[in-house]
Protein backbone atom coordinates (compact mmCIF):
# COMPACT_ATOMS: atom_id res chain seq x y z
CA UNK A 1 0.00 0.00 0.00
CA UNK A 2 1.45 3.63 -0.91
CA UNK A 3 1.67 5.85 2.38
CA UNK A 4 2.62 8.65 0.72
CA UNK A 5 -0.94 8.22 -1.24
CA UNK A 6 -3.01 8.02 1.67
CA UNK A 7 -1.80 10.86 3.83
CA UNK A 8 -1.69 13.28 0.70
CA UNK A 9 -5.49 13.41 0.62
CA UNK A 10 -5.93 11.97 -2.82
CA UNK A 11 -4.07 11.53 -6.15
CA UNK A 12 -4.30 14.51 -8.03
CA UNK A 13 -6.70 13.62 -10.66
CA UNK A 14 -9.49 12.41 -7.41
CA UNK A 15 -8.85 15.54 -5.64
CA UNK A 16 -10.12 17.57 -8.42
CA UNK A 17 -12.76 15.80 -9.47
CA UNK A 18 -13.79 15.79 -5.66
CA UNK A 19 -12.76 19.52 -5.22
CA UNK A 20 -14.93 20.34 -8.28
CA UNK A 21 -17.89 18.73 -6.69
CA UNK A 22 -18.11 20.21 -3.36
CA UNK A 23 -16.72 23.61 -4.33
CA UNK A 24 -20.29 25.12 -5.35
CA UNK A 25 -21.95 23.43 -2.06
CA UNK A 26 -19.12 24.66 0.33
CA UNK A 27 -19.70 28.55 -1.44
CA UNK A 28 -23.65 28.00 -0.55
CA UNK A 29 -22.60 27.11 3.05
CA UNK A 30 -20.50 29.89 3.66
CA UNK A 31 -22.85 32.49 2.65
CA UNK A 32 -26.17 30.92 4.50
CA UNK A 33 -24.16 30.69 7.74
CA UNK A 34 -22.21 33.73 7.24
CA UNK A 35 -25.61 35.28 6.57
CA UNK A 36 -26.98 33.54 9.58
CA UNK A 37 -24.21 34.49 11.69
CA UNK A 38 -24.07 38.56 11.09
CA UNK A 39 -27.83 38.68 11.02
CA UNK A 40 -27.89 37.32 14.59
CA UNK A 41 -24.50 38.78 15.92
CA UNK A 42 -25.38 42.23 14.71
CA UNK A 43 -29.62 42.40 15.51
CA UNK A 44 -30.26 39.10 17.70
CA UNK A 45 -27.37 39.46 20.00
CA UNK A 46 -27.73 41.41 23.36
CA UNK A 47 -25.48 45.09 24.03
CA UNK A 48 -22.84 43.98 26.26
CA UNK A 49 -22.30 45.59 29.27
CA UNK A 50 -19.56 47.10 29.41
CA UNK A 51 -18.34 47.18 26.01
CA UNK A 52 -21.37 48.24 24.39
CA UNK A 53 -21.86 48.22 20.84
CA UNK A 54 -18.42 47.93 20.13
CA UNK A 55 -18.36 43.99 21.27
CA UNK A 56 -20.21 42.63 18.34
CA UNK A 57 -16.81 42.74 15.97
CA UNK A 58 -15.92 39.76 18.02
CA UNK A 59 -17.91 38.09 15.53
CA UNK A 60 -15.43 38.26 12.70
CA UNK A 61 -12.50 38.69 14.84
CA UNK A 62 -12.70 35.93 17.07
CA UNK A 63 -13.11 33.29 13.96
CA UNK A 64 -10.89 34.96 11.52
CA UNK A 65 -8.05 34.58 14.66
CA UNK A 66 -9.05 30.84 15.04
CA UNK A 67 -8.32 30.66 11.32
CA UNK A 68 -4.93 31.86 11.23
CA UNK A 69 -3.79 29.70 13.89
CA UNK A 70 -5.57 26.73 12.56
CA UNK A 71 -4.76 27.40 8.93
CA UNK A 72 -1.15 27.92 9.48
CA UNK A 73 -1.03 24.54 11.73
CA UNK A 74 -2.74 22.71 8.39
CA UNK A 75 -0.14 24.12 5.88
CA UNK A 76 2.65 23.69 8.17
CA UNK A 77 1.42 19.25 8.47
CA UNK A 78 0.85 19.37 4.78
CA UNK A 79 3.79 20.46 4.34
CA UNK A 80 5.72 18.20 6.62
CA UNK A 81 3.71 15.11 4.43
CA UNK A 82 4.61 16.75 1.05
CA UNK A 83 8.47 17.04 2.27
CA UNK A 84 8.60 13.77 4.11
CA UNK A 85 6.77 11.13 2.17
CA UNK A 86 7.29 13.36 -1.19
CA UNK A 87 3.42 13.41 -1.50
CA UNK A 88 2.44 16.14 -4.85
CA UNK A 89 -0.74 16.51 -3.40
CA UNK A 90 0.04 17.68 0.13
CA UNK A 91 2.92 19.90 -1.20
CA UNK A 92 -0.10 21.68 -4.08
CA UNK A 93 -2.18 22.03 -0.74
CA UNK A 94 0.02 23.48 1.45
CA UNK A 95 0.95 25.93 -1.01
CA UNK A 96 -2.97 26.61 -1.68
CA UNK A 97 -3.60 27.20 2.38
CA UNK A 98 -0.75 29.87 2.49
CA UNK A 99 -2.87 33.12 0.80
CA UNK A 100 -5.94 31.99 2.67
CA UNK A 101 -3.97 31.72 5.80
CA UNK A 102 -2.71 35.13 5.03
CA UNK A 103 -5.97 36.92 4.37
CA UNK A 104 -7.72 35.61 7.95
CA UNK A 105 -4.49 37.13 9.46
CA UNK A 106 -4.95 40.40 7.82
CA UNK A 107 -8.68 40.29 8.72
CA UNK A 108 -7.55 39.52 12.39
CA UNK A 109 -5.08 42.08 12.69
CA UNK A 110 -7.60 44.85 11.10
CA UNK A 111 -10.77 43.29 12.85
CA UNK A 112 -8.35 43.48 16.30
CA UNK A 113 -7.57 47.49 15.97
CA UNK A 114 -11.20 48.36 14.99
CA UNK A 115 -12.02 46.60 18.74
CA UNK A 116 -9.35 48.23 20.14
CA UNK A 117 -9.41 51.36 19.78
CA UNK A 118 -12.80 51.96 21.80
CA UNK A 119 -11.44 49.18 24.66
CA UNK A 120 -7.60 50.45 24.95
CA UNK A 121 -7.89 53.94 23.16
CA UNK A 122 -5.35 53.21 20.26
CA UNK A 123 -5.53 51.09 16.81
CA UNK A 124 -2.04 49.43 18.02
CA UNK A 125 -0.14 48.21 21.16
CA UNK A 126 2.52 46.25 21.18
CA UNK A 127 0.69 43.42 23.50
CA UNK A 128 2.28 39.58 23.37
CA UNK A 129 -0.89 38.54 21.59
CA UNK A 130 -1.21 41.21 18.98
CA UNK A 131 2.45 41.08 18.25
CA UNK A 132 2.72 37.38 17.63
CA UNK A 133 0.06 37.57 15.46
CA UNK A 134 1.65 40.03 13.25
CA UNK A 135 4.24 37.23 12.97
CA UNK A 136 2.51 35.35 12.08
CA UNK A 137 1.43 37.40 8.78
CA UNK A 138 5.13 37.67 8.33
CA UNK A 139 5.30 34.01 8.44
CA UNK A 140 3.08 33.71 5.44
CA UNK A 141 3.99 36.15 3.21
CA UNK A 142 7.17 34.75 3.54
CA UNK A 143 6.34 31.45 3.06
CA UNK A 144 4.58 32.87 0.08
CA UNK A 145 7.41 34.59 -1.19
CA UNK A 146 9.44 32.32 -0.96
CA UNK A 147 7.85 29.34 -3.03
CA UNK A 148 7.16 31.84 -5.92
CA UNK A 149 10.97 32.71 -6.08
CA UNK A 150 11.57 29.16 -7.05
CA UNK A 151 10.59 28.42 -10.27
CA UNK A 152 11.62 24.43 -9.68
CA UNK A 153 8.42 23.46 -7.91
CA UNK A 154 9.64 20.73 -5.97
CA UNK A 155 13.01 22.54 -4.61
CA UNK A 156 9.43 25.56 -3.59
CA UNK A 157 7.73 22.78 -1.91
CA UNK A 158 11.00 21.79 0.09
CA UNK A 159 11.49 25.36 0.88
CA UNK A 160 8.39 26.51 1.51
CA UNK A 161 7.86 23.46 4.19
CA UNK A 162 10.50 24.10 6.21
CA UNK A 163 9.62 27.49 6.93
CA UNK A 164 6.10 26.26 7.59
CA UNK A 165 7.29 23.57 10.06
CA UNK A 166 9.95 25.97 11.82
CA UNK A 167 7.37 28.78 11.57
CA UNK A 168 4.54 26.52 13.30
CA UNK A 169 6.18 27.72 16.95
CA UNK A 170 4.93 30.46 16.83
CA UNK A 171 1.07 29.07 16.98
CA UNK A 172 1.53 28.09 20.65
CA UNK A 173 2.73 31.53 21.89
CA UNK A 174 0.02 33.40 20.36
CA UNK A 175 -2.52 31.22 21.89
CA UNK A 176 -0.66 31.14 25.46
CA UNK A 177 0.28 34.75 25.35
CA UNK A 178 -2.43 35.72 27.53
CA UNK A 179 -1.50 33.65 30.05
CA UNK A 180 2.57 33.36 29.90
CA UNK A 181 2.28 37.47 29.90
CA UNK A 182 1.00 40.03 31.27
CA UNK A 183 -1.52 41.57 28.33
CA UNK A 184 -3.62 43.85 27.10
CA UNK A 185 -5.70 41.33 25.84
CA UNK A 186 -8.27 39.61 26.73
CA UNK A 187 -8.36 35.98 27.62
CA UNK A 188 -10.31 33.50 25.88
CA UNK A 189 -14.36 33.88 25.68
CA UNK A 190 -14.74 30.40 24.46
CA UNK A 191 -12.84 27.25 26.08
CA UNK A 192 -12.75 23.35 25.12
CA UNK A 193 -12.46 22.79 28.98
CA UNK A 194 -15.28 25.56 30.26
CA UNK A 195 -18.59 26.84 29.44
CA UNK A 196 -18.55 29.70 27.35
CA UNK A 197 -18.30 33.46 29.05
CA UNK A 198 -21.24 34.70 26.71
CA UNK A 199 -24.78 34.81 26.29
CA UNK A 200 -26.35 32.09 24.32
CA UNK A 201 -26.89 33.75 20.93
CA UNK A 202 -23.51 35.50 21.40
CA UNK A 203 -22.12 32.16 21.31
CA UNK A 204 -24.50 30.92 18.24
CA UNK A 205 -23.79 34.05 16.36
CA UNK A 206 -20.06 32.81 16.44
CA UNK A 207 -19.99 29.56 15.85
CA UNK A 208 -22.12 30.29 12.68
CA UNK A 209 -19.42 33.20 11.81
CA UNK A 210 -16.64 29.97 12.54
CA UNK A 211 -18.21 27.57 10.60
CA UNK A 212 -18.73 30.35 7.67
CA UNK A 213 -15.17 30.53 7.97
CA UNK A 214 -14.20 26.85 7.42
CA UNK A 215 -16.48 26.95 4.46
CA UNK A 216 -15.20 29.71 3.01
CA UNK A 217 -11.55 28.37 3.91
CA UNK A 218 -12.18 25.23 2.11
CA UNK A 219 -13.82 26.95 -0.84
CA UNK A 220 -11.24 29.26 -1.68
CA UNK A 221 -8.33 26.21 -1.06
CA UNK A 222 -9.97 23.68 -2.68
CA UNK A 223 -10.28 25.96 -6.06
CA UNK A 224 -6.58 27.29 -5.61
CA UNK A 225 -5.01 23.96 -5.07
CA UNK A 226 -7.14 22.79 -8.29
CA UNK A 227 -5.54 25.29 -10.29
CA UNK A 228 -1.81 24.57 -8.68
CA UNK A 229 -2.56 20.85 -9.92
CA UNK A 230 -3.77 21.94 -13.40
CA UNK A 231 -0.54 23.69 -14.19
CA UNK A 232 1.87 21.30 -12.64
CA UNK A 233 -0.18 18.24 -14.27
CA UNK A 234 -1.25 19.93 -17.29
CA UNK A 235 1.10 17.07 -18.83
CA UNK A 236 -1.83 14.51 -17.93
CA UNK A 237 -4.35 13.22 -19.92
CA UNK A 238 -6.83 13.64 -17.67
CA UNK A 239 -5.98 17.44 -17.26
CA UNK A 240 -6.33 18.02 -21.21
CA UNK A 241 -9.39 16.09 -20.98
CA UNK A 242 -11.00 18.01 -18.21
CA UNK A 243 -9.72 21.24 -18.73
CA UNK A 244 -9.71 21.34 -22.21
Amino acid sequence: MNIGRIFSFAAPSRFDALAAALVPWLWIAAALLAATGLYIGFFVAPTDAQQGEAYRIIFIHVPAAWMSMIIYLAMAGWAAIGWMLNARMAAMLARALAPSGAVFTVIALWTGAFWGKPAWGAWWVWDARLTSELILLFLYLGNIALTEAIDEPRRADKAGALLAIVGAINIPIIYFSVRWWNTLHQGATVSMTAAPKMAGTMFAAMLLMTFAFWAYAFAVVFMRARAIVVERESHAGWVQERHA
